[in-house]
C-alpha cells in the first residue's frame, strides 16, 4: 500500500543501509557509466531548466573574455557553470 506520509528516519536508515548485490546481470556501475546514460527515448525527456533573472557581478576580465567568443556569452557562463555543479558530485 502506498501512503502519502513522509518515511521516518529510522526507515530512511534502513533503506540507506539495504545492501545492493551486484552481479553479472547487474554490475555496478563506474560513475563515467552513468554520466553517458540517457533515456533510451530521449524526444520524450525533453526538459528545459527553468531560467531565472539574475544580477551578478563578475570580473570584467571573465566578461570581456566570454563576451570575445561571440554571440551566446550568457549560455557559455551558464554552461560553465553546469559543469562545475556537475563535477562537484553532490547533484
Amino acid at each position: 500500500m502506498i501512503t502519502s506520509k513522509k518515511l521516518s528516519p529510522e526507515r530512511i536508515k534502513e533503506i540507506k543501509n539495504f545492501p545492493i548485490k551486484y552481479d553479472e546481470d547487474s554490475p555496478k556501475l563506474t560513475p563515467d557509466q552513468i554520466a553517458r546514460m540517457k533515456p533510451l527515448h530521449s524526444e520524450y525527456w525533453k526538459v528545459e531548466p527553468v531560467k531565472v533573472s539574475l544580477s551578478i557581478k563578475i570580473d570584467a576580465d571573465v566578461l570581456k573574455w566570454f563576451k570575445s567568443k561571440g554571440k551566446g556569452y550568457q549560455t557559455r557562463i551558464n554552461n560553465a557553470l553546469r559543469s562545475i555543479m556537475m563535477q562537484s558530485g553532490t547533484v
